[in-house]
């Protein structure tokens, strides 16, 4: 699988992209800045960095790793260069009044197929390996779900578990919001992990 991680350069984008470089797929990383994004590419040994609207040509999914407050204006000015690509978003606005999820917002500006994801794993933990825990993907476009739950399955020890429609990404992402408060309560490092399915 080729895979673009848009905001490659962040804490979850470059630590997703070493998972990803471990499991044997061609990671291009994104960044407004073409010249750090090869430079972490480099680091991870990723594929190649580029700049985002590069990065995201002749990919097989993008992962949208920005920070939420950079989310909806990234995926705008990507919209062109993205064309029909699925798009996986991963970010949670912690601080959303918003009726609808992040993920949700992020489908209107795009043609391509949007699914949500990978919103319970830390990105410390996962800079350390893949942690023991379930991911979670929704979306309403079947092969660009296909591709996310492939993804995630590499990503983490756990299973990667279709949540249903695009919808269920308003309860996905407000689950970042609890399980950070979790950690910040018990001082620990929460994680998921569904009991009871087969």
């Amino acid at each position: 699988m080729k895979v673009a991680i848009v905001g490659g350069t962040g804490d979850f984008g470059l630590a997703l992209a070493v998972r990803r470089v471990e499991a044997g797929d061609e990671v291009v990383i994104g960044s407004r800045d073409s010249a750090r994004a090869r430079e972490k590419a480099r680091e991870v040994g990723a594929f190649g960095g580029a700049a985002n609207d590069d990065a995201v040509a002749q990919v097989d999914v993008v992962v949208l790793a920005t920070k939420a407050d950079g989310t909806l204006e990234t995926a705008a000015s990507l919209a062109a260069a993205l064309g029909t690509t699925p798009l996986l978003s991963v970010a949670s606005d912690l601080r959303s009044k918003e009726p609808v999820s992040l993920a949700e917002r992020t489908q209107e500006l795009v043609r391509a197929p949007v699914v949500a994801g990978l919103h319970s794993l830390a990105a410390a933990k996962l800079a350390h390996g893949r942690p023991d825990e379930d991911a979670f993907i929704c979306g309403d476009d079947a092969e660009a779900k296909a591709l996310a739950l492939e993804l995630a399955g590499k990503v983490v020890a756990g299973r990667a578990l279709d949540a249903g429609p695009l919808a269920r990404a308003r309860a996905l992402e407000g689950l970042t919001a609890v399980i950070v408060s979790l950690n910040k309560r018990y001082k620990g490092h929460a994680g998921i992990r569904v009991t009871g399915l087969p």
